[in-house]
């Protein structure tokens, strides 16, 4: 069938082409029955707007570009669900690049984007260091929020949980069931999330033990990790792993299943960010929760930001909530 045109709509609604594009644009105030009688005819029609041909006038794409560093992690798309209905709220769409935690891949998908003229750039960066020369590039050319990890100060605009309050959140609630030999499992590399969750892991684990600190074991953010993990820190029986997201907690769980241990009898286990297989994990796995809701929404308020304005960049840092699930409940007899 022919493209449907706003010739075609004018002609049908009695209005002026130039009315008709002002009903349809949004741009101008127009009386609300001629309006009406514009939408009317357009869906009438079935006239759908050229979409290119609007880009080129308004020189926006309303498009925005998205770069995850590895899809398969679930915490990722539920944050990218939430993203998108966000965006869409505001008329926007989104292009959405996986980097498979590599930064030069992601500087890759990065200038990709950019080729393709998106109007603005969400990122969760691979590494805080290895990805700030192409994040801070980019800042200068689009607008550009960082979610869940940071590049540094100075870089770009940021929201993520405060992971420091999170971790803290799990240390109170393993010193109030009798805790007191905890030992982290975590990433390693300069992801900011994975470094300031073993940090105040440290910085807070001297409350259970003086040698909690010290107990520290890293790898990857994996299940596999998790798994590997237990049995190079099972021999010592501590009596909590504490666990820096939700995937190296599901294969702990496992693996301590299957050497016979007691969760939460003989060690308790925690996660961080609360992917929907938390819930699932036998038992139930205790973690923090992060606000995937808040986390889109700030995002894409800050994203009116122009590219390289002027005036310190904003790091906004929104509360987690800690959800107590059977993988750490109370020993018997322990405070509450």
């Amino acid at each position: 069938m022919p493209e449907v045109t706003l010739r075609d709509v004018a002609r049908a609604s009695g209005c002026s082409i130039a009315t008709v594009s002002r009903v349809l644009a949004g741009t101008r105030p127009v009386g609300a029955e001629t309006a009406r009688t514009v939408r009317e005819a357009a869906e009438r029609l079935g006239y759908r707007p050229n979409q290119v041909a609007r880009a080129l006038r308004s020189r926006s794409t309303g498009t925005v570009g998205l770069v995850l560093p590895q899809i398969t992690n679930p915490f990722f798309p539920s944050l990218v669900r939430e993203l998108e209905h966000a965006l869409h709220a505001e008329g926007r769409a989104v292009l959405l690049a996986d980097c498979d935690d590599d930064p030069l891949t992601e500087a890759a998908r990065i200038d990709a984007l950019l080729d393709r003229q998106v109007d603005a750039l969400l990122l969760i960066p691979v590494d805080e260091r290895r990805s700030r020369d192409a994040v801070a590039d980019a800042a200068t050319r689009v607008p550009l929020v960082l979610l869940d990890r940071g590049c540094g100060p100075g870089v770009a605009d940021s929201v993520a949980v405060d992971n420091a309050a999170g971790m803290a959140l799990v240390l109170e609630h393993l010193a109030a069931t009798g805790r007191r030999r905890p030992c982290f499992v975590g990433a390693a590399g300069t992801a900011s999330a994975a470094v300031e969750r073993r940090v105040a892991y440290e910085s807070g684990a001297a409350a259970l033990d003086p040698q909690a600190p010290g107990r520290v074991e890293l790898g990857d953010f994996s299940v596999e990790w998790g798994r590997a993990a237990v049995d190079r820190i099972w021999p010592a029986r501590p009596d909590a792993l504490v666990c820096a997201n939700d995937l190296i907690a599901v294969g702990a769980l496992q693996r301590l299943r299957q050497l016979g241990a007691d969760v939460p009898g003989q060690v308790a286990v925690t996660g961080f960010d609360d992917i929907p297989p938390a819930g699932l994990a036998d038992p139930a796995l205790t973690t923090v929760r992060q606000p995937v809701g808040e986390l889109a929404a700030e995002a894409t308020r800050l994203l009116v930001r122009p590219p390289g304005g002027t005036g310190s960049r904003r790091a906004v840092r929104l509360a987690p909530e800690l959800v107590v699930r059977a993988s750490s409940t109370p020993r018997q007899g322990a405070a509450r």
